[in-house]
């Protein structure tokens, strides 16, 4: 596959550019996302599905401007999709061949049981696993509806529902009770699924989850894993419904959503009364990622290799100096949870994210050696998208900010205290990676001593001196439930 690709997705609302590249195999990031709300399927719905003239021409100088950027950037492939206002137009056939004289671009349009394949694919793979899963996809022209279990993906549906059709239909002629009767007309075909978590994909779930986040202060700005409880969310979809534009803004919602927010609410609204959801989940990914993966792992059943995180491989591939540094630590982190976890009272579940904060410790040096904490710290709350938790982003980020040093600060753990473990356990993953970190302190190429652990005693046997990690373990903030003795 290409180094760098770039995927485009023509909605009914708006398109989207997104330019990937890989670092190894199966690990890739983002180089750049453009968008333009070129609205291609404005007044179609009124004229029997036909594109208009203004929305084509406006979507054709935003694809031509879009190959542009992709060439900026070297981009050898060019993926191109296009959703429901194309699926939909009888003209399409006339944009379409002129898109590709003009501008040499092949534009596949895909049926809606591919665009929620898409959509489904890029969750099972870079969300959380989940389990009885459904994804819901609220484009301008239709939704679309899979259910996930673990990486599997079944059951897509797609449905004449979305933002710009009901807006044109039913909004602006104040037919509200008649969108709500087709609405719950169209959901019909959900009667047999009953899916415990909800995942939302595209603008208008990510515009309401953005809004939440700020509404409820909540502590991290991250929309892809931002999760919600069924109550929280469903009370906010009926403020948004009763809301003016006044209140919309103070509910967050940003003003270029205005006219569309309010149908893909309403949406919401049914399908959350017809399903017993207890969880919602937002996602960052969509058809545009599910394109690109479906490419990239299309000799693997288009899911990523079991216990694999792209985002992690990324991580290591740019970051990280000393490869063999990272897996000595990594290793010796999750020997020293192993040897204590139950001294320390810690839960199984946390092991993990001991061993990848400790795989991740040293990627801040790369940046700046002097602050490499910070930059650890910073490059894992920010870059570490996909198949994390925030739980799990948050404790990661902290480990290695606070690694070899003093434990977190009240301040820190009041302001992420709905997303970090209770205090005690926190101080013992901390210690944990501090003491592992000290242990390789002289940089062995294979580890070189022995640990054995007794009635809350680490005893570390070694033929070495082990000079600077004595020195270093007498700088270690103390940990009572801890003793740690170097026999050398």
């Amino acid at each position: 596959m290409a180094k760098r690709v770039a995927v485009i997705d023509i909605g009914s609302n708006s398109i989207r550019m997104v330019v990937f590249e890989k670092t190894s195999r199966f690990a890739f990031h983002l180089l750049h996302e453009a968008k333009s709300k070129v609205r291609i399927s404005q007044s179609a719905y009124q004229n029997g599905g036909n594109l208009q003239p203004a929305a084509m021409e406006r979507t054709f100088y935003a694809l031509s401007d879009f190959l542009t950027v992709a060439a900026s950037f070297k981009a050898t492939k060019i993926l191109c999709v296009a959703t429901s206002a194309l699926r939909d137009a009888p003209n399409k056939t006339e944009f379409i061949q002129r898109v590709k004289k003009e501008l040499h671009l092949n534009i596949k349009v895909i049926d809606g049981t591919k665009e929620a394949t898409f959509g489904a694919v890029a969750c099972a793979n870079l969300l959380p696993e989940q389990e009885n899963a459904l994804t819901i996809d609220i484009g301008g022209g239709s939704t679309e509806f899979a259910l996930i279990n673990q990486k599997n993906v079944s059951s897509p549906i797609s449905l004449d529902l979305g933002t710009v059709r009901l807006k044109e239909l039913f909004f602006d002629t104040d037919k509200i009770d008649d969108a709500v009767a087709y609405i719950d007309a169209k959901l019909d075909v959900l009667d047999t699924l009953n899916p415990t978590t909800l995942i939302g994909i595209g603008g208008t779930f990510r515009a309401i989850a953005n809004a939440l986040i700020l509404h409820t202060k909540y502590p991290l700005n991250k929309i892809h894993g931002y999760e919600c409880s069924y109550k929280l969310f469903s009370q906010f979809i009926e403020d948004i419904l009763a809301a003016d534009e006044t209140k919309l803004k103070k509910l967050y919602i940003k003003s270029d959503r205005f006219d569309v927010i309010k149908p893909g609410a309403l949406i919401l609204q049914r399908v959350l009364k017809k399903l017993s959801v207890s969880n919602l989940l937002s996602s960052g990914v969509g058809v545009r990622e599910g394109v690109y993966l479906s490419d990239l792992l299309r000799n693997s059943q288009c899911k990523l290799p079991q216990n694999y995180n792209t985002s992690v491989r990324y991580l290591l591939d740019s970051y990280v100096i000393e490869q063999n540094y990272a897996n000595n630590l990594n290793r010796l982190s999750k020997t020293l949870f192993d040897l204590t976890r139950h001294h320390l009272e810690i839960d199984l579940s946390y092991r993990s994210a001991l061993a990848t904060a400790a795989k991740l410790y040293s990627i801040g040096t790369s940046i700046h050696f002097y602050s490499k904490n910070k930059h650890s710290y910073y490059l894992i709350q920010s870059a570490m998208e996909y198949g994390f938790t925030h739980q799990d982003i948050v404790l990661i980020a902290t480990l290695t900010r606070y690694a070899k040093g003093k434990f977190p600060t009240p301040s820190h753990r009041e302001r992420y205290a709905l997303l970090l473990p209770d205090e005690k356990t926190l101080k013992a993953l901390c210690y944990l990676l501090s003491l592992a970190v000290v242990l390789l302190s002289h940089k062995p190429r294979n580890q070189d001593f022995q640990l054995t652990f007794n009635a809350g005693e680490i005893k570390v046997e070694t033929t070495n001196k082990l000079y600077l990690a004595k020195e270093a373990l007498a700088k270690l903030p103390k940990f009572k439930p801890l003793r740690v003795t170097i026999d050398s």
